[in-house]
């Protein structure tokens, strides 16, 4: 009875079915809209765009690292304290025993001693000096940021003859501080002078920095790419990020001594730690360079890229740090612009695409 094939039926529908549509295919009436439809510019579109600003490609502003006393620091002093008066009487006991076996011999270690006193007094006050050179340009650039704002003029004068006086020894700004004289008494308002003195006085160190900084970059990415070891290429990053940041303090004035370059080295480091600088992992070099890169560079070139990358970073943080005046009336270097100059063929090639 299952498997008989069904016979054919027939069913009567109502009048008005055969013209009645479903609700989903009805025609929709015409309507207004009040909101204004608005198309994402074309420079705005990340799948458009060629130059969208990453946040990877624009690193935060490095800032010194807060200076406090603690519990770490008391008890260094106080063992310092006590490790000296430990070699000042071990000292004085060979002196002594010197003067009993014979006076020429006491003498001699007399002086000695006099000598190593004199020197150390030496090399403190010139690590002294150093620090003192480091503070007054951060302190310099709080007070350039401070008499920007101000409406008095001679605040600005003042602030202007300070970078002036700091920089005077750098042949670069020979030409801006003459044409700062010049100029002397046709500006008064104090945030166009100071935009002034940074055109003139912090340009030609700028670039110079930024040669600075690509150097080192280029060094570190041949190196990392020829390099047979991990650890010859972790040897030559810290070389070459504690000879850029010496260069960068040394051209903005600063100079510092061994204590004031291991403070900068550790205010570089603090920063990139806090910012994440330092995993700059194949994400960064696919969103910068494409997502073709592996297959035209070698592993050991792509971490060369990465490396050199790493070092621009170093190099921008201690630039943050060293210049005596922040960036306002010049633009600030970011990674995006040393990318070409790494890696000059993907960057002609993505040119002749556009």
């Amino acid at each position: 009875m299952t498997d008989r094939p069904r016979r054919p039926a027939a069913f009567s529908l109502p009048a008005d079915a055969a013209t009645k549509r479903p609700e989903h295919d009805r025609p929709r009436a015409p309507a207004a809209f009040d909101d204004a439809v608005t198309l994402t510019p074309d420079a705005d579109d990340p799948f458009i765009a060629t130059t969208v600003d990453l946040p990877e490609l624009v690193p935060p502003v490095a800032t010194p690292r807060p200076r406090r006393i603690t519990l770490g620091r008391i008890a260094i002093g106080a063992l310092g304290l006590l490790l000296s008066l430990a070699v000042g009487l071990w000292v004085d006991a060979l002196i002594r025993d010197l003067f009993s076996r014979n006076d020429w011999l006491g003498y001699l270690a007399m002086a000695a001693a006099a000598i190593a006193v004199l020197a150390l007094l030496g090399v403190v006050l010139r690590e002294l000096v150093g620090l003192r050179r480091l503070a007054a340009v951060q302190d310099l650039k709080q007070d350039v940021m401070a008499a920007a704002a101000s409406p008095t003029p001679s605040v600005g004068r003042a602030i202007v003859a300070r970078l002036v006086h700091l920089v005077a020894a750098r042949p670069q700004t020979a030409r801006g501080r003459s044409r700062l004289a010049e100029t002397e008494g046709e500006i008064i308002d104090a945030a166009h002078l100071i935009d002034l003195a940074e055109r003139e006085l912090m340009a030609p160190l700028d670039r110079e920095a930024r040669a600075l900084i690509l150097g080192a970059a280029k060094r570190v990415s041949i190196v990392t790419a020829v390099s047979p070891r991990a650890l010859v290429d972790l040897g030559y990053v810290i070389y070459e990020s504690s000879r850029l940041v010496r260069g960068m303090a040394e051209l903005y004035g600063g100079r510092p001594g061994k204590i004031g370059m291991l403070r900068l080295m550790r205010d570089v480091i603090a920063h990139l730690a806090v910012t994440g600088s330092i995993a700059m992992g194949d994400s960064l070099v696919q969103q910068v360079l494409g997502h073709g890169l592996a297959s035209k560079l070698s592993a050991r070139l792509g971490e060369g890229v990465i490396n050199g990358l790493m070092t621009a970073r170093i190099g921008i943080a201690a630039m943050d740090l060293c210049r005596p005046m922040p960036f306002r009336a010049l633009k600030r270097p970011g990674i995006g612009d040393f990318i070409a100059d790494l890696t000059p063929g993907t960057a002609a090639g993505r040119r002749e695409e556009a």
